[in-house]
């Protein structure tokens, strides 16, 4: 490759995982992209919350530029990204959506390759089939590549249906800079773990795979970690402790002897969709047990590097049964093969060999 692309990326958040599931997946992928000698500018608006509960500061692997969530602010970071070879929009940015999908399709030229970004596919495509004034169904064609955060051939189909001219899941995957093994911490022990935020989506899910678990261990510690769980009924061995910070996650995924994986209702559906918090798990070398969801087997061998449990008889039974000794081998297995085929340095190849492909990224680099 003669020259690294000039890549605007306008998303929800790099900075703040505060209700943002999608900051570590960006982190990741934009680290291991500057690596490989991108430049990436990350545009995201001042919203939620997030500036205020930042996990880090301005990183060196992107310029971030925060911009008021207001509609001016947002067209002048706009204006500034025409200069950029690849315009990115990422799905869920949290402010003024519609506007950043519409003037970033104008933009598309023989110059700028434009890409919408889902990083909730199956979310996606379930609200514009139920919504036909959706503006976005008409605007999916006029993007150069559409990529996405998981979901496999039934989101591939599903987007070649409304017309993307290509549709390429980019999955998510451990940057072992920042997610490893490390001590214990004594604020995280517990038999079983989860992380997530109170979503609609996932809130029955929850219940079923980790309240209801949880309720028949009265023997039993439990560990949740999110935000918005604050005023739900938990069993009485349920600990909660609210927003856990991206520089905790390590010590939560050692501490306890089992981490569970809970899917969003519309991921499991679709399948091919692991969350980031398996990956980070893994990296930390967690005995992860998941929901079951199809291609779980494409990541991790299951019963070797993962257990996989479908309901909630299933999780209370390897809480019960399975010692330490097999959650330790549980987990280096896990943690094995997630680096062997599964970190960000391989999806970062990915996204380059799909945008430096094209005509428009051929042209940019030659000049």
């Amino acid at each position: 490759m003669a020259a690294g692309l000039n890549i605007a990326f306008f998303g929800s958040s790099l900075l703040s995982a505060y209700w943002n599931g999608a900051a570590t997946y960006y982190r990741g992928l934009i680290r291991a992209l500057h690596k490989r000698g991108h430049r990436v500018t990350f545009y995201e608006p001042d919203a939620y919350e997030r500036q205020q509960h930042r996990d880090i500061q301005n990183p060196n692997f992107a310029r971030v530029v925060v911009y008021a969530a207001d509609e001016t602010e947002a067209l002048q970071c706009l204006d500034d990204a025409r200069h950029a070879d690849v315009i990115v929009k990422a799905s869920g940015v949290g402010a003024f959506d519609s506007l950043l999908e519409a003037e970033i399709v104008r933009m598309n030229s023989e110059r700028i390759q434009t890409v919408f970004w889902d990083v909730d596919a199956p979310a996606t495509l379930d609200r514009i089939s139920h919504d036909p004034n959706d503006p976005f169904r008409e605007q999916i064609p006029d993007f150069d590549l559409i990529l996405t955060y998981g979901g496999g051939e039934p989101v591939i189909d599903a987007y070649r249906s409304w017309g993307a001219q290509q549709c390429t899941p980019i999955y998510n995957a451990l940057d072992p800079e920042t997610h490893h093994p490390v001590a214990p911490e004594l604020q995280f022990t517990s038999d079983l773990s989860f992380l997530g935020n109170r979503l609609p989506d996932r809130e029955a899910r929850v219940d079923e795979f980790f309240f209801r678990a949880a309720a028949s261990l009265s023997g039993s510690t439990f560990l949740l970690g999110g935000s918005g769980w604050g005023d739900k009924p938990m069993p009485l061995n349920v600990r909660y402790l609210g927003h856990v910070y991206t520089s905790q996650h390590n010590a939560f995924n050692c501490t306890p002897r089992m981490v569970l994986n809970i899917s969003r209702e519309s991921m499991a559906r679709y399948g091919f969709s692991p969350a980031t918090r398996v990956f980070e798990a893994a990296g930390a070398g967690a005995c992860i047990v998941t929901d079951h969801w199809d291609g779980i087997e494409f990541f991790l061998e299951p019963d070797r590097e993962v257990l996989v449990a479908v309901d909630a008889e299933e999780v209370a039974e390897y809480a019960r049964s399975v010692g330490e000794d097999t959650c330790r081998a549980i987990g280096r297995a896990a943690r094995r093969r997630i680096l062997a085929a599964h970190t960000y340095d391989h999806r970062a190849l990915q996204v380059e060999q799909l945008l430096t492909s094209s005509r428009k990224s051929i042209a940019s680099m030659a000049r």
